[in-house]
């Protein structure tokens, strides 16, 4: 009888599960970042900053490769600081490629301080990178109703106007696809399928 009513409640435990998005599947940190951060929207400029980092970092690697890193990420940039960032050089860039709690790729590395300098011109010119990222939707998420994976764009049009601008710009890693997935990231996009139980959660934020 123990034996039943262990597996009646495992049962209920795997049947009350929610449903996910099918890629936050697989993975601990995967899991907790779809539930508490993927979709939700961020106008904090520092966090802003630190997510277009992580995001450019990813390009050739998967999501969960990143995930591992932010804390290294935290750590080698001095808390992902873009005034601090912005002042950094060649005896720094060394000191990066020399961290395995980072991404050691050149480019990479050199993107990220690129981008601060570009960040940090873009809010004197115009007071804020919140305000600047959010005028692209008009201020407010854009809600779609996704329903499977395969529905998902890889880009947009808005992500290729976005792309184009931070380029021209001087930031760097900020294709229409990178940019996309950062949109989605900083919930400027709501891109959990309908099935998901965030969806409906994101949207009423």
């Amino acid at each position: 009888m123990r034996a039943v009513a262990t597996a009646s409640v495992e049962s209920a435990a795997v049947a009350t599960e929610p449903i996910r998005c099918a890629w936050s599947l697989g993975h601990p940190l995967l899991v907790s970042y779809h539930d508490e951060e993927w979709g939700v929207p961020v106008t904090d400029d520092r966090e802003l900053y630190e997510k277009l980092v992580l995001d450019g970092a990813q390009a050739g690697l998967s999501w969960l490769t990143i995930l591992k890193r932010r804390e290294g990420y935290r750590r080698a940039f001095e808390g992902l600081d873009p005034e601090r960032v912005a002042r950094y050089g060649e005896r720094d860039v060394a000191r990066l490629l020399g961290d395995p709690g980072i991404i050691r790729n050149r480019q990479k590395v050199l993107s990220a301080i690129g981008n601060a300098r570009a960040f940090l011109a873009l809010r004197e010119e115009l007071g804020g990178f919140s305000d600047y990222l959010w005028g692209f939707v008009d201020g407010r998420p854009v809600i779609n109703r996704h329903r499977s994976p395969g529905e998902v764009p890889a880009e947009t049009e808005t992500s290729l106007r976005l792309s184009k601008d931070l380029r021209a710009r001087g930031f760097s890693f900020v294709g229409p696809t990178i940019v996309y997935a950062y949109m989605q990231a900083i919930g400027m996009v709501n891109d959990h399928t309908v099935d998901c139980f965030r969806h409906s959660d994101v949207q009423a934020l």
